[in-house]
Protein backbone atom coordinates (compact mmCIF):
# COMPACT_ATOMS: atom_id res chain seq x y z
CA UNK A 1 0.00 0.00 0.00
CA UNK A 2 1.18 3.16 -0.55
CA UNK A 3 2.89 5.84 1.73
CA UNK A 4 -0.02 8.79 1.37
CA UNK A 5 2.10 11.15 3.09
CA UNK A 6 4.09 11.96 0.08
CA UNK A 7 2.17 11.25 -2.63
CA UNK A 8 1.00 14.71 -3.46
CA UNK A 9 3.95 16.57 -2.68
CA UNK A 10 6.18 17.30 -6.16
CA UNK A 11 8.78 19.37 -7.08
CA UNK A 12 7.19 21.16 -9.39
CA UNK A 13 9.76 22.92 -12.24
CA UNK A 14 8.70 26.01 -14.03
CA UNK A 15 7.21 24.14 -17.33
CA UNK A 16 3.00 25.46 -16.99
CA UNK A 17 0.54 22.95 -17.05
CA UNK A 18 -0.81 22.08 -20.44
CA UNK A 19 -4.67 21.15 -20.68
CA UNK A 20 -4.89 18.62 -23.79
CA UNK A 21 -7.90 17.30 -22.48
CA UNK A 22 -6.64 14.55 -19.66
CA UNK A 23 -7.30 13.92 -16.28
CA UNK A 24 -5.45 16.19 -13.96
CA UNK A 25 -3.49 14.53 -10.97
CA UNK A 26 -4.53 16.27 -7.27
CA UNK A 27 -1.05 17.39 -7.34
CA UNK A 28 -1.26 19.74 -10.23
CA UNK A 29 -4.94 21.03 -8.47
CA UNK A 30 -2.79 21.69 -5.65
CA UNK A 31 0.72 23.17 -7.76
CA UNK A 32 -2.06 25.51 -10.01
CA UNK A 33 -3.97 26.01 -6.51
CA UNK A 34 -1.39 26.58 -4.12
CA UNK A 35 1.96 27.37 -5.56
CA UNK A 36 0.95 29.43 -8.39
CA UNK A 37 1.94 26.77 -11.25
CA UNK A 38 1.20 28.66 -14.83
CA UNK A 39 -0.81 26.92 -16.82
CA UNK A 40 -1.60 26.35 -20.80
CA UNK A 41 -4.08 25.58 -23.26
CA UNK A 42 -2.61 22.50 -24.97
CA UNK A 43 -3.27 22.08 -29.40
CA UNK A 44 -5.27 18.58 -28.79
CA UNK A 45 -7.81 20.42 -26.59
CA UNK A 46 -8.06 23.28 -29.37
CA UNK A 47 -9.15 21.24 -31.96
CA UNK A 48 -11.58 19.08 -29.24
CA UNK A 49 -13.32 22.15 -28.15
CA UNK A 50 -13.23 23.86 -31.60
CA UNK A 51 -15.16 20.46 -33.09
CA UNK A 52 -17.77 20.60 -30.13
CA UNK A 53 -18.32 24.57 -31.21
CA UNK A 54 -18.85 23.73 -34.65
CA UNK A 55 -21.35 21.36 -33.93
CA UNK A 56 -22.94 23.63 -31.78
CA UNK A 57 -23.40 26.86 -33.80
CA UNK A 58 -25.38 24.18 -36.73
CA UNK A 59 -27.68 23.71 -34.02
CA UNK A 60 -28.38 27.19 -33.66
CA UNK A 61 -28.67 28.21 -36.60
CA UNK A 62 -30.81 25.38 -38.10
CA UNK A 63 -33.27 26.52 -34.70
CA UNK A 64 -33.17 23.09 -33.23
CA UNK A 65 -34.53 22.66 -29.30
CA UNK A 66 -31.72 21.71 -27.08
CA UNK A 67 -31.83 22.38 -23.30
CA UNK A 68 -30.26 25.62 -22.37
CA UNK A 69 -29.64 26.77 -25.92
CA UNK A 70 -32.57 27.61 -27.60
CA UNK A 71 -34.61 26.73 -24.32
CA UNK A 72 -35.34 28.31 -21.06
CA UNK A 73 -33.25 26.16 -18.03
CA UNK A 74 -34.55 24.23 -14.83
CA UNK A 75 -38.46 23.69 -14.78
CA UNK A 76 -38.21 26.68 -17.53
CA UNK A 77 -37.06 24.52 -20.01
CA UNK A 78 -39.73 23.93 -21.56
CA UNK A 79 -40.07 27.62 -22.87
CA UNK A 80 -38.49 27.76 -26.27
CA UNK A 81 -36.15 30.75 -26.99
CA UNK A 82 -36.34 33.21 -29.59
CA UNK A 83 -33.13 32.90 -32.36
CA UNK A 84 -32.67 36.53 -31.67
CA UNK A 85 -32.56 35.60 -28.02
CA UNK A 86 -30.32 32.96 -27.82
CA UNK A 87 -27.33 34.89 -26.58
CA UNK A 88 -29.37 37.38 -24.12
CA UNK A 89 -30.28 33.84 -22.57
CA UNK A 90 -26.84 33.13 -21.84
CA UNK A 91 -25.77 36.73 -20.00
CA UNK A 92 -29.57 36.28 -18.35
CA UNK A 93 -28.59 32.67 -16.95
CA UNK A 94 -25.12 34.46 -15.58
CA UNK A 95 -26.78 37.03 -13.51
CA UNK A 96 -29.89 35.57 -12.48
CA UNK A 97 -27.82 32.81 -11.11
CA UNK A 98 -25.33 35.19 -9.20
CA UNK A 99 -27.16 34.95 -6.10
CA UNK A 100 -24.58 33.80 -3.60
CA UNK A 101 -23.99 35.29 0.29
CA UNK A 102 -21.62 34.62 2.80
CA UNK A 103 -17.86 35.25 3.20
CA UNK A 104 -16.05 34.71 0.08
CA UNK A 105 -14.17 31.75 -0.78
CA UNK A 106 -9.99 31.83 -0.26
CA UNK A 107 -7.83 32.22 -3.08
CA UNK A 108 -6.71 28.75 -3.41
CA UNK A 109 -9.81 27.34 -3.33
CA UNK A 110 -10.80 29.89 -6.06
CA UNK A 111 -7.52 29.24 -8.23
CA UNK A 112 -8.68 24.98 -7.84
CA UNK A 113 -12.59 26.01 -9.60
CA UNK A 114 -10.93 28.08 -12.46
CA UNK A 115 -8.48 25.27 -13.36
CA UNK A 116 -11.24 22.33 -12.91
CA UNK A 117 -13.73 24.64 -15.17
CA UNK A 118 -10.90 25.11 -17.47
CA UNK A 119 -9.84 20.96 -17.61
CA UNK A 120 -13.75 19.97 -18.10
CA UNK A 121 -14.33 22.61 -21.09
CA UNK A 122 -10.71 21.28 -22.70
CA UNK A 123 -12.36 17.51 -22.96
CA UNK A 124 -14.38 18.64 -26.03
CA UNK A 125 -18.36 17.94 -24.92
CA UNK A 126 -19.24 21.64 -23.62
CA UNK A 127 -19.25 23.56 -26.86
CA UNK A 128 -17.83 26.77 -25.69
CA UNK A 129 -15.47 28.65 -27.90
CA UNK A 130 -11.82 28.06 -27.32
CA UNK A 131 -11.50 32.37 -26.04
CA UNK A 132 -13.27 30.74 -22.84
CA UNK A 133 -10.83 28.15 -21.72
CA UNK A 134 -8.09 30.54 -22.98
CA UNK A 135 -9.89 33.38 -20.70
CA UNK A 136 -10.01 30.79 -17.65
CA UNK A 137 -6.46 30.24 -18.12
CA UNK A 138 -5.44 33.70 -18.44
CA UNK A 139 -7.10 34.32 -15.02
CA UNK A 140 -5.04 31.79 -13.09
CA UNK A 141 -1.74 32.90 -14.99
CA UNK A 142 -2.15 36.72 -13.94
CA UNK A 143 -3.64 35.69 -10.89
CA UNK A 144 -6.81 37.94 -11.18
CA UNK A 145 -9.16 36.09 -8.59
CA UNK A 146 -13.46 36.51 -8.80
CA UNK A 147 -15.00 37.17 -5.36
CA UNK A 148 -16.90 34.29 -5.33
CA UNK A 149 -19.23 34.03 -1.99
CA UNK A 150 -19.19 30.78 -0.37
CA UNK A 151 -22.75 29.86 0.10
CA UNK A 152 -25.47 29.11 -1.83
CA UNK A 153 -24.79 26.16 -3.81
CA UNK A 154 -26.99 22.89 -3.07
CA UNK A 155 -24.21 21.02 -5.45
CA UNK A 156 -27.41 19.76 -7.59
CA UNK A 157 -27.27 21.39 -10.99
CA UNK A 158 -23.87 21.65 -10.52
CA UNK A 159 -22.40 25.06 -8.45
CA UNK A 160 -24.29 26.76 -9.64
CA UNK A 161 -24.37 30.10 -7.52
CA UNK A 162 -20.93 30.50 -7.07
CA UNK A 163 -19.89 29.12 -10.36
CA UNK A 164 -22.05 32.47 -11.86
CA UNK A 165 -20.47 34.79 -9.53
CA UNK A 166 -17.19 33.28 -10.86
CA UNK A 167 -18.42 33.50 -14.46
CA UNK A 168 -19.36 37.18 -14.33
CA UNK A 169 -15.95 38.18 -14.11
CA UNK A 170 -14.96 36.85 -17.50
CA UNK A 171 -17.94 39.14 -19.04
CA UNK A 172 -16.55 42.24 -17.23
CA UNK A 173 -19.16 42.17 -14.44
CA UNK A 174 -19.26 40.99 -10.89
CA UNK A 175 -16.35 41.30 -8.92
CA UNK A 176 -12.48 40.23 -8.81
CA UNK A 177 -9.16 40.56 -6.55
CA UNK A 178 -6.38 41.42 -8.65
CA UNK A 179 -2.93 43.08 -6.89
CA UNK A 180 -4.31 43.09 -3.49
CA UNK A 181 -7.41 45.33 -4.78
CA UNK A 182 -10.94 44.42 -4.22
CA UNK A 183 -12.02 45.98 -8.38
CA UNK A 184 -15.52 45.58 -10.51
CA UNK A 185 -15.04 42.71 -13.12
CA UNK A 186 -14.26 44.79 -16.02
CA UNK A 187 -12.06 47.39 -13.92
CA UNK A 188 -9.94 43.75 -13.15
CA UNK A 189 -9.59 42.70 -16.63
CA UNK A 190 -8.53 46.00 -17.82
CA UNK A 191 -5.92 46.44 -15.49
CA UNK A 192 -4.76 42.69 -15.90
CA UNK A 193 -4.88 43.53 -19.89
CA UNK A 194 -7.57 41.26 -20.76
CA UNK A 195 -10.69 41.54 -22.50
CA UNK A 196 -14.17 40.43 -21.24
CA UNK A 197 -15.96 37.82 -22.84
CA UNK A 198 -18.91 38.50 -25.63
CA UNK A 199 -20.90 35.00 -24.61
CA UNK A 200 -22.47 32.54 -27.41
CA UNK A 201 -24.71 30.01 -27.20
CA UNK A 202 -24.58 27.24 -24.49
CA UNK A 203 -21.41 29.06 -23.20
CA UNK A 204 -23.29 30.51 -19.85
CA UNK A 205 -24.90 27.24 -18.88
CA UNK A 206 -21.51 25.67 -19.22
CA UNK A 207 -19.89 27.61 -17.13
CA UNK A 208 -22.14 27.01 -14.16
CA UNK A 209 -22.69 23.95 -14.80
CA UNK A 210 -20.84 21.30 -13.28
CA UNK A 211 -19.35 20.22 -9.67
CA UNK A 212 -16.11 22.44 -9.53
CA UNK A 213 -16.39 24.04 -5.98
CA UNK A 214 -17.27 20.99 -4.77
CA UNK A 215 -14.42 18.79 -5.98
CA UNK A 216 -11.85 21.71 -5.58
CA UNK A 217 -12.56 21.73 -2.37
CA UNK A 218 -12.34 18.39 -1.87
CA UNK A 219 -8.78 17.97 -3.63
CA UNK A 220 -7.58 20.63 -0.98
CA UNK A 221 -9.03 18.70 1.54
CA UNK A 222 -8.13 15.59 0.34
CA UNK A 223 -4.20 16.75 0.08
CA UNK A 224 -4.41 18.19 4.15
CA UNK A 225 -6.03 15.02 5.51
CA UNK A 226 -3.44 12.60 4.28
CA UNK A 227 -0.58 14.32 5.90
CA UNK A 228 -3.07 15.30 8.59
CA UNK A 229 -3.31 11.69 8.90
CA UNK A 230 0.53 11.07 8.97
CA UNK A 231 0.71 13.63 11.47
CA UNK A 232 -1.46 11.79 14.00
CA UNK A 233 0.34 9.30 13.83
CA UNK A 234 3.14 10.53 14.51
CA UNK A 235 1.88 12.41 17.81
CA UNK A 236 0.14 8.99 18.70
CA UNK A 237 3.49 7.14 18.85
CA UNK A 238 5.01 10.23 20.55
CA UNK A 239 2.37 9.41 23.60
CA UNK A 240 2.85 5.73 23.38
CA UNK A 241 6.19 6.46 24.49
CA UNK A 242 5.37 9.21 27.13
CA UNK A 243 2.61 7.67 28.40
CA UNK A 244 5.09 4.12 28.21
CA UNK A 245 2.70 2.40 26.42
CA UNK A 246 2.99 -1.43 25.26
CA UNK A 247 4.74 -2.00 21.48
CA UNK A 248 3.08 -5.68 21.56
CA UNK A 249 -0.36 -4.69 19.37
CA UNK A 250 2.18 -2.85 16.72
CA UNK A 251 3.34 -6.21 15.88
CA UNK A 252 3.16 -7.27 12.61
CA UNK A 253 1.83 -10.85 12.97
CA UNK A 254 -1.39 -8.89 14.67
CA UNK A 255 -2.21 -6.72 11.92
CA UNK A 256 -1.95 -10.04 9.45
CA UNK A 257 -4.52 -11.81 11.31
CA UNK A 258 -7.62 -9.19 10.12
CA UNK A 259 -6.33 -8.32 6.61
CA UNK A 260 -7.52 -4.82 6.89
CA UNK A 261 -5.33 -2.74 4.50
CA UNK A 262 -4.88 0.62 6.31
CA UNK A 263 -5.09 -1.01 9.58
CA UNK A 264 -1.46 -3.24 8.36
CA UNK A 265 -0.05 0.38 6.91
CA UNK A 266 -0.91 2.29 9.94
CA UNK A 267 0.77 -0.46 12.11
CA UNK A 268 3.99 -0.83 9.97
CA UNK A 269 4.20 3.46 10.58
CA UNK A 270 4.13 3.47 14.24
CA UNK A 271 6.84 0.35 14.50
CA UNK A 272 9.33 2.24 12.47
CA UNK A 273 8.56 5.52 14.57
CA UNK A 274 8.93 3.08 17.81
CA UNK A 275 11.50 1.63 16.81
CA UNK A 276 15.01 1.16 19.66
CA UNK A 277 13.21 2.56 21.95
CA UNK A 278 15.17 2.30 25.43
CA UNK A 279 12.05 3.50 27.04
CA UNK A 280 10.32 0.44 26.00
CA UNK A 281 13.05 -1.38 27.15
CA UNK A 282 12.87 0.10 30.66
CA UNK A 283 9.64 -1.14 31.38
CA UNK A 284 9.17 -4.67 29.48
CA UNK A 285 8.83 -6.11 33.64
CA UNK A 286 5.66 -3.41 33.87
CA UNK A 287 2.85 -4.99 35.72
CA UNK A 288 0.50 -3.00 33.75
CA UNK A 289 -1.32 -5.82 31.36
CA UNK A 290 -3.11 -3.84 28.81
CA UNK A 291 -3.07 -0.12 27.96
CA UNK A 292 -6.22 1.66 27.14
CA UNK A 293 -7.61 1.54 23.80
CA UNK A 294 -6.50 4.94 22.43
CA UNK A 295 -3.01 3.52 22.84
CA UNK A 296 -3.71 -0.28 22.64
CA UNK A 297 -6.12 0.26 19.12
CA UNK A 298 -4.49 2.61 17.46
CA UNK A 299 -3.99 0.61 14.51
CA UNK A 300 -7.37 -0.23 14.15
CA UNK A 301 -8.54 3.10 14.73
CA UNK A 302 -5.96 5.08 12.39
CA UNK A 303 -6.16 2.53 9.77
CA UNK A 304 -9.93 3.03 9.54
CA UNK A 305 -9.28 6.23 8.53
CA UNK A 306 -6.91 5.28 6.13
CA UNK A 307 -9.33 3.50 4.88
CA UNK A 308 -11.78 6.14 4.38
CA UNK A 309 -8.96 8.85 2.63
CA UNK A 310 -8.60 5.85 0.58
CA UNK A 311 -12.08 5.73 -0.74
CA UNK A 312 -12.35 9.28 -1.12
CA UNK A 313 -9.18 9.68 -2.90
CA UNK A 314 -10.67 7.37 -5.54
CA UNK A 315 -13.64 9.23 -5.96
CA UNK A 316 -12.24 13.10 -6.10
CA UNK A 317 -9.46 11.57 -7.96
CA UNK A 318 -11.90 10.04 -10.80
CA UNK A 319 -13.81 13.18 -10.75
CA UNK A 320 -10.49 15.11 -11.79
CA UNK A 321 -11.58 13.36 -15.52
CA UNK A 322 -14.68 14.49 -15.51
CA UNK A 323 -16.75 16.15 -17.90
CA UNK A 324 -19.67 17.73 -15.64
CA UNK A 325 -21.99 20.18 -17.45
CA UNK A 326 -25.11 19.81 -19.31
CA UNK A 327 -26.37 18.88 -22.27
CA UNK A 328 -23.15 17.20 -23.66
CA UNK A 329 -22.14 17.41 -26.89
CA UNK A 330 -20.42 14.29 -28.60
CA UNK A 331 -19.72 15.55 -32.38
CA UNK A 332 -18.54 12.48 -33.78
CA UNK A 333 -22.08 11.40 -33.33
CA UNK A 334 -24.07 14.51 -34.11
CA UNK A 335 -25.78 14.10 -30.97
CA UNK A 336 -26.63 16.28 -27.93
CA UNK A 337 -27.37 14.56 -24.86
CA UNK A 338 -28.79 15.60 -22.00
CA UNK A 339 -28.04 13.95 -18.49
CA UNK A 340 -27.35 14.31 -15.07
CA UNK A 341 -23.62 14.28 -14.33
CA UNK A 342 -23.97 17.99 -12.48
CA UNK A 343 -25.18 16.53 -9.36
CA UNK A 344 -22.87 16.48 -6.83
CA UNK A 345 -23.89 13.52 -4.92
CA UNK A 346 -20.71 11.02 -5.58
CA UNK A 347 -18.72 13.67 -3.93
CA UNK A 348 -21.17 15.12 -1.39
CA UNK A 349 -21.11 11.02 0.51
CA UNK A 350 -17.19 11.52 -0.13
CA UNK A 351 -16.95 14.63 1.74
CA UNK A 352 -18.95 13.68 4.50
CA UNK A 353 -17.07 10.47 4.76
CA UNK A 354 -13.94 12.26 4.67
CA UNK A 355 -15.60 15.19 7.89
CA UNK A 356 -16.53 11.75 9.69
CA UNK A 357 -13.30 10.18 9.69
CA UNK A 358 -11.40 13.50 10.61
CA UNK A 359 -13.79 13.93 13.77
CA UNK A 360 -12.83 10.52 14.79
CA UNK A 361 -8.94 11.23 14.24
CA UNK A 362 -9.52 14.28 16.45
CA UNK A 363 -11.83 12.30 18.90
CA UNK A 364 -9.20 9.96 19.20
CA UNK A 365 -6.30 11.98 19.43
CA UNK A 366 -8.23 13.86 22.36
CA UNK A 367 -8.65 10.69 24.79
CA UNK A 368 -4.72 10.39 24.72
CA UNK A 369 -4.69 14.26 25.31
CA UNK A 370 -6.63 13.48 28.21
CA UNK A 371 -4.51 10.06 29.41
CA UNK A 372 -1.48 12.31 28.70
CA UNK A 373 -2.30 14.94 31.77
CA UNK A 374 -2.57 12.20 34.47
CA UNK A 375 -3.01 10.80 37.31
CA UNK A 376 -0.09 8.63 36.34
CA UNK A 377 -1.03 6.11 38.57
CA UNK A 378 1.55 2.88 37.29
CA UNK A 379 4.23 5.54 36.70
CA UNK A 380 7.08 4.94 39.43
CA UNK A 381 9.55 8.59 37.72
CA UNK A 382 7.07 10.57 38.63
CA UNK A 383 5.56 12.02 36.23
CA UNK A 384 3.75 15.02 37.34
CA UNK A 385 -0.23 15.76 37.37
CA UNK A 386 -0.89 18.13 34.26
CA UNK A 387 2.72 17.99 32.98
CA UNK A 388 4.06 20.55 35.63
CA UNK A 389 6.77 20.40 37.51
CA UNK A 390 5.48 22.11 40.33
CA UNK A 391 1.48 20.94 39.69
CA UNK A 392 -0.45 23.08 42.53
CA UNK A 393 1.67 26.67 41.86
CA UNK A 394 1.48 25.75 38.08
CA UNK A 395 -1.94 24.53 36.39
CA UNK A 396 0.73 23.50 33.41
CA UNK A 397 -1.11 22.02 30.31
CA UNK A 398 -4.32 21.47 32.16
CA UNK A 399 -6.75 23.79 29.63
CA UNK A 400 -5.04 22.31 26.57
CA UNK A 401 -7.03 19.16 27.34
CA UNK A 402 -10.15 21.60 27.94
CA UNK A 403 -9.61 23.29 24.55
CA UNK A 404 -9.09 20.29 22.59
CA UNK A 405 -12.60 19.07 24.21
CA UNK A 406 -14.38 21.68 22.98
CA UNK A 407 -13.17 21.42 19.39
CA UNK A 408 -14.01 17.98 19.65
CA UNK A 409 -17.24 18.99 20.27
CA UNK A 410 -17.78 21.18 17.66
CA UNK A 411 -16.23 18.52 15.17
CA UNK A 412 -19.00 16.25 16.25
CA UNK A 413 -21.90 18.97 15.67
CA UNK A 414 -20.25 19.78 12.44
CA UNK A 415 -20.04 15.79 11.35
CA UNK A 416 -23.55 15.70 11.01
CA UNK A 417 -24.01 14.29 6.78
CA UNK A 418 -25.16 17.07 4.45
CA UNK A 419 -25.87 14.68 1.40
CA UNK A 420 -28.75 13.24 3.42
CA UNK A 421 -30.63 15.78 4.01
CA UNK A 422 -32.29 17.18 0.05
CA UNK A 423 -34.77 19.96 -0.27
CA UNK A 424 -36.23 20.15 -3.86
CA UNK A 425 -35.23 23.13 -5.66
CA UNK A 426 -36.65 24.69 -9.43
CA UNK A 427 -40.27 24.21 -9.11
CA UNK A 428 -39.31 20.19 -8.32
CA UNK A 429 -37.57 19.69 -11.07
CA UNK A 430 -34.39 19.20 -9.41
CA UNK A 431 -36.08 16.88 -6.53
CA UNK A 432 -33.08 15.35 -5.16
CA UNK A 433 -30.10 17.79 -4.18
CA UNK A 434 -27.05 16.50 -2.82
CA UNK A 435 -25.69 19.64 -0.48
CA UNK A 436 -22.14 18.99 -1.45
CA UNK A 437 -20.94 22.27 -1.43
CA UNK A 438 -22.36 22.32 2.71
CA UNK A 439 -20.13 18.98 2.96
CA UNK A 440 -17.47 20.36 1.52
CA UNK A 441 -17.73 23.87 3.51
CA UNK A 442 -17.98 21.62 6.97
CA UNK A 443 -15.12 19.00 6.02
CA UNK A 444 -12.98 21.89 5.64
CA UNK A 445 -13.96 23.35 8.40
CA UNK A 446 -13.48 20.15 10.38
CA UNK A 447 -10.17 19.89 9.35
CA UNK A 448 -9.08 22.76 10.46
CA UNK A 449 -10.32 21.61 13.95
CA UNK A 450 -8.50 18.39 13.72
CA UNK A 451 -5.17 20.08 12.53
CA UNK A 452 -5.23 22.02 16.25
CA UNK A 453 -6.24 18.90 18.02
CA UNK A 454 -3.27 16.83 17.11
CA UNK A 455 -1.07 20.18 17.37
CA UNK A 456 -2.06 19.84 20.91
CA UNK A 457 -1.49 15.74 21.48
CA UNK A 458 2.11 16.93 20.42
CA UNK A 459 2.65 19.67 22.64
CA UNK A 460 1.37 17.18 25.42
CA UNK A 461 3.48 14.31 24.47
CA UNK A 462 6.79 16.38 23.99
CA UNK A 463 6.10 17.74 27.34
CA UNK A 464 5.95 14.47 29.24
CA UNK A 465 8.54 13.01 27.07
CA UNK A 466 10.74 15.47 29.24
CA UNK A 467 9.74 13.63 32.41
CA UNK A 468 11.25 10.41 30.66
CA UNK A 469 15.15 11.56 30.42
CA UNK A 470 17.50 10.32 30.06
CA UNK A 471 15.86 7.68 28.38
CA UNK A 472 15.01 8.04 24.86
CA UNK A 473 12.46 7.27 22.94
CA UNK A 474 12.21 5.38 19.32
CA UNK A 475 14.02 7.10 16.50
CA UNK A 476 10.83 8.45 14.76
CA UNK A 477 9.77 9.68 18.13
CA UNK A 478 13.00 11.47 18.91
CA UNK A 479 12.89 13.24 15.81
CA UNK A 480 9.19 14.55 16.44
CA UNK A 481 10.54 15.30 20.03
CA UNK A 482 13.23 17.40 18.05
CA UNK A 483 10.86 18.87 15.86
CA UNK A 484 8.03 20.01 18.33
CA UNK A 485 10.98 21.29 20.21
CA UNK A 486 12.10 23.64 17.23
CA UNK A 487 8.29 25.94 17.61
CA UNK A 488 7.71 25.76 21.22
CA UNK A 489 10.71 25.31 24.65
CA UNK A 490 10.07 22.90 27.48
CA UNK A 491 7.52 24.35 29.79
CA UNK A 492 9.44 25.00 32.70
CA UNK A 493 6.63 27.59 34.53
CA UNK A 494 3.29 28.17 33.96
CA UNK A 495 2.91 30.45 30.60
CA UNK A 496 -0.18 31.04 28.00
CA UNK A 497 0.00 27.88 25.86
CA UNK A 498 -2.46 29.46 22.87
CA UNK A 499 0.85 30.57 21.16
CA UNK A 500 2.83 27.15 21.10
CA UNK A 501 -0.82 25.61 19.97
CA UNK A 502 -0.93 27.91 17.01
CA UNK A 503 2.67 27.60 16.33
CA UNK A 504 2.28 23.47 16.39
CA UNK A 505 -0.86 23.85 14.53
CA UNK A 506 0.78 26.09 11.53
CA UNK A 507 3.48 23.00 11.22
CA UNK A 508 0.56 20.68 11.23
CA UNK A 509 -0.85 22.62 8.25
CA UNK A 510 2.26 22.67 6.63
CA UNK A 511 2.61 19.00 6.91
CA UNK A 512 6.20 19.10 8.28
CA UNK A 513 5.97 15.85 10.93
CA UNK A 514 4.06 14.06 7.67
CA UNK A 515 7.42 13.14 6.61
CA UNK A 516 8.42 11.59 9.82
Amino acid sequence: MKNHATRHQTDFHSAPLVLNGQALTPAEVVAVARHRLPVQLGPEAEVRIQRARTFIERIVAEDRKVYGVTTGFGHLSRVRIKHEQVLDLQYNLLRSHAAGLGEPLDEETTRAMLLLLAASLARGHSGVRVEVVRLLIDLLNVQLHPIVPSRGSVGASGDLAPLAHLALVLVGEGEAWYRGRRLPGAEALAEAGLRPLRLEAKEGLALINGTHLMEASAILALEDAWNLLQTAEVACALSVEALMGSHVPFDERIQRLRNQHGQQESARHLRRLLANSEIKRSHEDCPRVQDPYTLRCAPQVFGAVRDALDYCTTIFERELGAVTDNPLIFPGEEEVLTGGNFHGQPLALALDVLALALTQLASFAERRIYLLMGPHDWDDQGAPLFLTPEPGLNSGLMLTQYVAAALVNEMKVLAHPASIDSLPTSAGTEDFVSMGVTAAHKARRILELAQQVVAIELLCGAQLLEFRRPLRAGEGVEQAFALVRTYVPKLERDRPPAPDIEQLARAVREGVFAQL
